[in-house]
């Protein structure tokens, strides 16, 4: 019976071909939406790990986690150094890493920190960062490069990089007369991690140092060697990162740190924020998946019309088929498994297609958001899909199959024959 319906669909390849592209479009949409999905919520998580607060400027929780943990978007306003150093100085604070930024390399952010971050910044359940060669800046032109910038930039250790004043993906104005050197390349993380270009906050600051109201003084800029001499202490930052001594103490620390008079701050706990952020993309989420199973659907009805099509053209073959022995069961079976074949042609090459997809969707929210989606066999939430998939083709052909079970020898004689 299975060769039986293979010689049918092939003598109807069009048709067969149109079922099998809708259901393999259909297949590859509602797998390709949900492993971006999970993929990108697992990334997310574990981008920030052992870090109990985030301290900025009092703007928005999402709007603090996106710019200081993953470097999308721009902070309102920053830190004074004197609020920094205020901060750190309470007793439950166990350690405190400022980061400042607002500065770009080819598209890349510039990250300003302290050797601190390398310490205790964690992420994926408790993971520290590690060099992959070279060392941690020492010089404060000295720069720490992201695994992907070294990679796609083609950047080795001692080479020399010009920063860009301002965040975008076009340079206006370079620092070009302090360019740093690449001292170090991370390891690779999958977070955002692998994008940024680490300097100490001493770089930042001499960076800036010709500079006046957020532009460069016209004139002959300040030799390096002048500059390593010079006070570079920040006079603010962008965000803190701060870990407590007991997170028992997580609670009041965010509600000092908001309480703070000197000037408007914002504490938030990272994994809070994360399911604010969550809960405000779940209404695309949801309509993503809805719009995903709406082309499922249409793909099972494109397949159970091109059947339904096909019956009124087969009603000679079906008669054949009768008066050479078959019985109305065997119709009612010949039907079904082609449709079982159709549904599984169109989850294979749903699968192909997804993987495609996903490549590219990985591509794309490596280089945009930093964000590491795999390229993984299918797992077991997967194969539930794909096995619901496969017995709704089933199904779907349980309609034109009880109506050819129907039709009469002497129906398919009488008007054919």
């Amino acid at each position: 019976m299975i060769g039986l319906a293979w010689r049918s669909l092939r003598n109807r390849w069009s048709t067969a071909i149109l079922a099998v592209l809708a259901i393999a479009m259909s297949v590859a949409l509602i797998l390709t939406v949900d492993k971006i999905r999970r993929d990108a919520r697992a990334s997310f998580t574990q981008t920030v790990s052992g870090t109990d607060l985030i301290v900025g400027a009092r703007s928005g929780a999402i709007q603090l986690l996106l710019y200081s943990v993953f470097r999308i978007g721009n902070a309102t306003n920053n830190i004074s150094w004197e609020s920094v150093e205020d901060i750190q100085q309470r007793e439950s604070i166990d350690w405190l890493v400022p980061i400042s930024l607002g500065d770009s390399h080819a598209g890349y952010r510039v990250l300003g920190t302290s050797l601190d971050y390398f310490v205790h910044y964690q992420y994926a359940n408790g993971q520290s960062l590690s060099l992959a060669e070279g060392e941690l800046f020492d010089d404060v032109f000295d720069a720490v490069v992201g695994s992907e910038i070294a990679t796609q930039l083609n950047y080795q250790v001692g080479q020399s990089i010009v920063v860009a004043h301002g965040t975008g993906k076009v340079a206006l104005v370079e620092h070009d007369d302090q360019p740093f050197r690449v001292s170090g390349i991370l390891e690779p993380t999958g977070t955002p991690v692998d994008r940024a270009i680490h300097v100490s906050l001493e770089g930042i600051e001499a960076m800036h140092v010709d500079w006046r109201s957020g532009a460069k003084v016209k004139g002959e800029g300040t030799a390096p060697d002048a500059i390593r001499s010079m006070d570079l202490q920040p006079k603010a930052v962008t965000a803190l990162l701060v870990g407590l001594k007991t997170r028992s103490t997580v609670f009041r620390e965010q509600r000092a740190i908001n309480q703070y008079r000197e000037e408007p701050l914002l504490a938030i706990i990272p994994g809070v924020a994360l399911q604010e952020l969550w809960s405000l993309v779940g209404v695309a989420e949801k309509a993503l998946m809805i719009v995903s199973v709406c082309v499922v659907v249409a793909g099972f009805v494109n397949l159970m019309s091109v059947l339904l099509a096909g019956l009124n053209e087969r009603r000679r073959e079906m008669a054949i088929l009768r008066s050479t022995g078959a019985r109305p069961f065997h119709i009612f079976l010949l039907l079904c498994i082609e449709s079982m074949v159709l549904t599984i042609l169109g989850i294979l090459a749903g699968l192909v297609l997804h993987y495609l997809l996903t490549s590219v969707g990985a591509v794309f929210m490596q280089r945009n958001f930093g964000l590491s989606i795999s390229l993984n066999l299918p797992d077991r939430r997967d194969l539930g899909i794909l096995v619901a998939i496969a017995i709704a083709g089933v199904l779907t052909g349980l309609l034109p199959a009880m109506q050819a079970y129907r039709k009469s020898l002497a129906d398919g004689l009488s008007h054919r024959l």
